[in-house]
């Protein structure tokens, strides 16, 4: 089975992407990106998969995957329960981390362990414990806070003893008919583009294909349509922008994030959160601090 390429969204004046997800979540699945990853379970047990190999995860399970690398984690739960933190994740550039090697002779240090990742590392749990709580400090964090603690924890998975290779030595994705053609590619496009007008006539363009042959093929591959799809994603990227950033206002959200008016947007989220952006903000904050009184 082919997996499908996850859309990582870094903000604008940042260099990676910290955020955490519970359990289920929307990127659970058969998955590649192109971007660096790693990532510790806090919660639940269950099966993972990393390239060709399969294995279990419990709580304190710390990985770090290269570019392309296809993963998956599916915990054990019932059917109708939900876990509201289940992973902590950092997700970086390729070309972030090369310029930086290029830049700081001293980062050559982590050389190994980037082209190792390239098949999947798993780690002990002295270098998890080690590195959860800057991790958890990390996804809050702000300005050259957040780059400090990112070198500390590479600097710590760079000098952690013996980390599990995963994947095979034989094991390679073969990537180029998925990037180079059908949805996969047009779902990458949309990526790199999602805050810009891009319609439907021209993802079928780039993938070689009529309008209605692509409008099919993208709606088995999503299960969705292409406009509901992306005002999905947008509105993802709206509830991590104003739960990130309490001083960002609706309406400037409202355009960063590719919505043309308010009013439209406001609908969108109403319909996909039930509730508006203000008040999805303000329950957020009101869990937030009764969890700090508890």
């Amino acid at each position: 089975m082919q997996p499908d390429l996850e859309l990582v969204h870094i903000r604008k004046g940042e260099s990676f992407a910290a955020w955490k997800h519970g359990y289920p979540f929307r990127t659970v699945r058969w998955h590649y990106h192109p971007e660096y990853e790693i990532h510790l379970v806090v919660d639940t047990s269950g099966k993972f998969y990393i390239g060709d190999f399969i294995g279990d995860f419990g709580p304190g399970q710390l990985i770090m995957t290269g570019p392309n690398l296809p993963q998956n984690w599916i915990s054990d739960i019932e059917h109708d329960e939900t876990v509201p933190l289940r992973s902590l994740i950092i997700q970086f550039p390729e070309k972030f981390i090369e310029d930086a090697c290029a830049a700081m002779p001293e980062m050559q240090a982590i050389r190994p362990l980037l082209e190792r990742s390239h098949r999947g590392l798993l780690f002990d749990d002295a270098t998890s414990r080690a590195v959860r709580p800057l991790l958890e400090r990390l996804i809050e964090a702000r300005g050259m806070q957040r780059l400090s603690l990112f070198w500390q924890i590479l600097d710590i998975l760079a000098e952690s003893e013996d980390p599990e290779v995963l994947a095979s030595l034989s094991y390679e994705l073969d990537l180029s008919d998925i990037d180079s053609r059908g949805v996969n590619r047009a779902i990458a496009y949309l990526r790199e583009h999602l805050t810009e007008p891009v319609d439907e006539s021209e993802l079928a363009d780039l993938v070689g294909q009529s309008p209605s042959a692509f409008s099919r093929a993208f709606k088995r591959h999503t299960g969705t349509t292409l406009v509901r799809y992306k005002n999905q994603l947008r509105i993802d990227l709206a509830c991590r922008l104003l739960l990130d950033s309490e001083e960002i206002k609706v309406a400037e959200i409202c355009y960063e994030v590719g919505f043309s008016n308010l009013s439209n947007f406001n609908r969108h989220f109403l319909k996909f959160k039930g509730m508006s952006p203000s008040q999805f903000r303000t329950t957020f904050a009101a869990n937030g601090a009764l969890a700090m009184a508890d």
